[in-house]
């Protein structure tokens, strides 16, 4: 279904998965990676949006700092990650975003008029799911967010969550050990109007390649909830 095109954005060109639903898009959405890269998991997930009826792009983040990173799951793909996503940063990875976003509107857009800004969302998982968070707080794209681990400094900034530019829905599982209820709650507590759900399941629950943390009853409610979110946000 998909095929990978190139990205022009401020920081170089970027590969991107953009994959295209089998009739009129209903909007757009820019998926956003694990730490692992634009793997076959992740276009995977983009073709499977694109199966809903969305218009998708997936960049390839980590680029500007090493082009054509695929990793495994195991611990020297975890190493080399978490390596990379401090090497990038998270305003390059917004840079990333607003740049896929704006390809994705001009392509929405009907010859005589731009679309508005909602044609457009992100959904992010893991350190995607930080970077999702910020796409609706920073960048005004309704976004939802997977067991972004990396949420909590912004949580605490009030010029970022008093009010929010945009909705953000939040998936977080149940026996992430990296995500404890406390950080669940500080969601809540930050932005009480936005929708938080856990489910009985660990991180990346949503992983279907990785059997040691795919959680199919938890992945499709979480899905379910994510589609209704972006019926409902995304025009």
């Amino acid at each position: 279904m998909g095929q990978w095109i190139q990205l022009d954005t401020p920081h170089g060109a970027v590969a991107a998965w953009q994959a295209d639903p089998p009739a009129a898009p209903k909007a757009g959405l820019v998926v956003i990676q694990e730490i692992f890269g634009a793997n076959p998991h992740i276009r995977a997930v983009a073709d499977g949006y694109a199966a809903e009826g969305y218009a998708v792009l997936a960049p390839a983040f980590f680029d500007p700092v090493e082009r054509g990173v695929e990793l495994d799951y195991g611990e020297a793909g975890f190493a080399r990650g978490r390596e990379l996503v401090n090497r990038l940063g998270l305003e390059a990875a917004l840079d990333i975003v607003a740049a896929a976003a704006a390809q994705l509107r001009a392509r929405l857009a009907p010859s005589d008029a731009s679309p508005a800004p909602e044609a457009v969302g992100t959904v992010g998982y893991c350190w995607g799911g930080t970077v999702a968070m910020l796409s609706a707080l920073k960048l005004g794209l309704p976004s939802v967010a997977y067991y972004g681990a990396r949420d909590l400094p912004f949580l605490e900034d009030p010029a970022l969550t008093a009010a929010p530019k945009a909705p953000v829905m939040f998936h977080f599982g149940e026996l992430d050990t990296s995500i404890p209820p406390e950080a669940v709650e500080a969601h809540r507590r930050a932005l009480p109007s936005m929708d938080v759900f856990t489910y009985p399941a660990g991180h990346a629950f949503n992983r279907d390649v990785d059997p040691k943390a795919y959680d199919k009853p938890s992945a499709r409610l979480a899905l379910a909830r994510s589609l209704a979110f972006m019926a409902e946000h995304l025009r």
